[in-house]
């Protein structure tokens, strides 16, 4: 026998013996069409590994991709109008409610109970509940673990005398002073780099901001609603100051910044055009490429920065943090770190042809396995961070991918930070919640930062919108949404 032979067939009883899940060839002749978003961050994982699936499995993997804006609208209409081009998804966990509700996933326990080589106990007990289950039940298997943070050029803060940001007050204090600076390229550097461009993904970040003035009593009391009556948790000095604080950013990032995307604003820090960023697990991986990076092992990664007073939910007042108001405060600072999108997950068509539907949950439990993703989670171009025990604990993989010790330490200790934090931020997960965020609240940011609108009128515009969207939709069962999507199962 051929030595690539063998070695083929120890690849395939590696990835799938453990399991039993498949056998070489088992899916000959299947196609599985895959939606995500255009990327490359998320699709680059699946289009890569698709050929090696196929030789192992015969199945083929189609990756459609989409632009972010459509993906959730394109998604649900294929479904729910019975069209059922697509057979599975790759998709933000907060939308399950509605693909679930209305019918249209595929209960995956039955599965993982039987797929040893998923290992799904080692994948992070808060992933496998927020970012897999509705209503007790699993629906998705998670590729991706995301939260959002802060980043800063570790070499620049040293030199210029500075700490690490505590509270967003400091975060604004440290861009003014290092806007204008040489970084070391010749030319002036960024205070700041934020995305804050329109109908991408920017109206994450003013949740990571006003957090650490609205929730300070833990996980429960939520940042997005008051659980007594589902006022919206906007109108609010609170949230007055997390848009001041957006908008001063503004003055000390680059001159296009209200239109710049995510992968714009990365790019940028890796580049060293920047001295702080707010960012997923990403920057941390891409500050590593030798291709595009000239700020390898001079990245600091923390928590979010926090704030020293908290709303009265009563008063709408910010008050300063006490033992009672702010009991999980660290040094008079309430951090409220954010699970801003959940992190992308895998989904399956519940109305898929059956063979269609094994060979897809098979690809999926593939991507998820340690195997594949402890390397996929350092690959800054995957756009897939740790979400699994091992990625955390097995320095292996960093070290051999480029990622010094002390930068690995430094970079998952500060996603340890949120996935530990009793005051972690749930992102909205209630019905239609794609169209609280992604519509009503984006489009007033985008129109605040623009000059379009003031700081009132921008509060107006998210509260009347969410206001008429919760009496649409009924507020009763929007608030016992909303009341159970903020206790995590356990």
């Amino acid at each position: 026998m051929r030595l690539d032979r063998i070695v083929f067939g120890l690849a395939v009883l590696f990835a799938f013996g453990a399991a039993g899940s498949a056998q070489a060839g088992e899916f000959d002749g299947v196609t599985v069409n895959i939606m995500t978003f255009t990327g490359p961050q998320i699709a680059e994982p699946l289009q890569r590994r698709a050929p090696d699936f196929e030789k192992m499995t015969g199945a083929k993997i189609n990756v459609i991709t989409v632009p972010f804006s459509d993906l959730y609208t394109k998604l649900l209409t294929d479904w729910a109008s019975g069209t059922n081009s697509v057979d599975a998804a790759v998709f933000a966990p907060q939308w399950m409610g509605d693909y679930a509700t209305a019918g249209l996933l595929e209960e995956l326990s039955p599965r993982i109970d039987k797929d040893k080589a998923l290992d799904w106990n080692g994948i992070a007990p808060f992933f496998r509940d927020f970012s897999a289950k509705f209503n007790g039940k699993t629906y998705l298997i998670p590729l991706d673990g995301d939260f959002q943070m802060v980043y800063y050029r570790s070499d620049v803060f040293e030199e210029n005398g500075l700490k690490p940001p505590a509270t967003w007050d400091d975060y604004v204090a440290d861009a003014k002073a290092l806007n204008g600076k040489d970084f070391g390229d010749g030319g002036p550097g960024y205070g700041s780099c934020i995305s804050k461009k329109r109908n991408a993904q920017a109206y994450w970040f003013i949740t990571s901001i006003s957090g650490a003035y609205i929730q300070s009593k833990g996980t429960s009391q939520g940042a997005f609603f008051d659980t007594r009556n589902m006022k919206p948790l906007i109108d609010n000095e609170g949230f007055r100051k997390a848009l001041d604080v957006y908008s001063e950013t503004t003055k000390y990032g680059p001159p296009n910044e209200i239109n710049l995307d995510v992968g714009d604003t990365r790019s940028l820090f890796t580049s060293g055009r920047c001295a702080l960023s707010i960012d997923w697990g990403d920057i941390g991986t891409l500050a590593i490429d030798p291709k595009t990076s000239k700020v390898k092992d001079k990245v600091g990664s923390i928590n979010l920065p926090g704030a020293t007073e908290v709303i009265n939910r009563d008063t709408g007042k910010l008050e300063a943090c006490t033992k009672d108001n702010c009991p999980y405060a660290i040094n008079g600072v309430n951090h409220a770190p954010y699970a801003a999108f959940g992190g992308w997950s895998g989904g399956i068509n519940v109305h898929a042809k059956n063979k269609v539907k094994d060979a897809a949950y098979t690809f999926l439990s593939y991507m998820s396995q340690p195997a594949q993703s402890s390397v996929d989670v350092t690959i800054g171009t995957t756009g897939f961070n740790p979400y699994r025990t091992v990625h955390f604990k097995d320095l292996g993989p960093w070290l051999r991918a480029g990622m010094s010790e002390a930068a690995a330490k430094d970079y998952l200790g500060a996603i340890e930070a949120s996935l530990n934090s009793p005051n972690m931020i749930l992102d909205l997960r209630i019905p239609q919640n794609q169209k609280y965020q992604q519509v009503v609240l984006d489009e007033a940011l985008s129109r605040f930062v623009s000059g379009e609108i003031d700081k009132e009128s921008t509060v107006k515009a998210i509260v009347d919108g969410w206001n008429d969207l919760t009496e649409q939709i009924g507020k009763e069962k929007q608030l016992e949404a909303y009341k159970r999507s903020l206790g995590v199962e356990r």
